[in-house]
């Protein structure tokens, strides 16, 4: 008899385990679908602004809200183009919270002369309207524009040498970093770099990357602290090892 009723108890303790990982499952999607998710928030974004982010999703309208589970929320989000991934949770009956990781902008590539962000791993992605304020170097001559679309990659040569030098001078100086404006690669010639604070375009050549914003950097040093070595030059010239040349546009050609 009391084989019998332990066989009871422990069907009843297996039942009850299953109907508990059952609901936990379940429970977050059940949850929205008996009423509607009246707020949806946004955190992490910087790229654009929260309602920028809504409207893209279709969240701010009640009518989309009504029958939804996180996942959707969830891959809604992670169909912007700014948007690397999205974590959804579940405040409350009728309220979601949306944390979104944005992707990393390298830079603004000029393709075909329409602008286009560049993310850290290479890819184009669209400028939507109203993104704020990103400061970011343009990549202009980037040598391949042919099959280029919004999202596809663009991990070619001369884009992995601009992302190098752009690694490289936040490596080296804040300012230079602050200050780069323009990576001209020339369609696969010699890279010419242009600093908001210093009239004078820089030939960087390729290769020696790191070296070479060393010596540039000692250059600016002596800029900004009155002792200016560029102020009635041209030009600067770092194509060649342990040189930096300082001279007039007219003996290189390039410029």
């Amino acid at each position: 008899m009391s084989d019998f009723k332990g066989k009871i108890l422990g069907t009843v303790v297996s039942v009850a385990l299953i109907l508990l990982l059952i609901y936990l499952i379940f429970f977050p999607a059940a949850q929205i679908r008996e009423g509607k998710i009246e707020m949806v928030q946004v955190t992490g974004n910087e790229l654009l602004d929260k309602a920028e982010y809504l409207d893209f999703t279709k969240l701010r309208d009640s009518a989309e809200t009504a029958e939804i589970s996180l996942p959707f929320i969830k891959d809604r989000f992670e169909k912007h183009p700014y948007v690397k991934s999205a974590e959804v949770e579940l405040l409350g009956k009728k309220e979601a919270k949306v944390r979104i990781t944005e992707k990393g902008i390298m830079a603004m590539v000029l393709i075909k002369s329409e602008p286009f962000f560049l993310s850290d791993d290479f890819q184009l992605l669209p400028m939507i309207p109203n993104t704020k304020s990103v400061t970011v170097p343009v990549i202009s001559n980037p040598g391949t524009e042919k099959n280029l679309r919004p999202m596809s990659y663009m991990e070619t040569e001369n884009i992995v040498q601009a992302f190098k030098i752009i690694d490289a001078v936040k490596m080296t100086s804040q300012n230079l970093s602050s200050s780069l404006s323009e990576i001209n690669l020339r369609n696969g010639g010699d890279i010419i770099l242009h600093f908001s604070d210093l009239d004078a375009p820089v030939i960087f050549g390729r290769n020696g990357t790191a070296a070479k914003m060393v010596y540039l950097e000692m250059l600016w040093d002596k800029n900004i602290n009155g002792k200016s070595l560029v102020e009635n030059s041209e030009y600067v010239d770092l194509r060649f090892a342990n040189e930096i040349f300082i001279g007039s546009t007219e003996k290189t050609g390039l410029l």
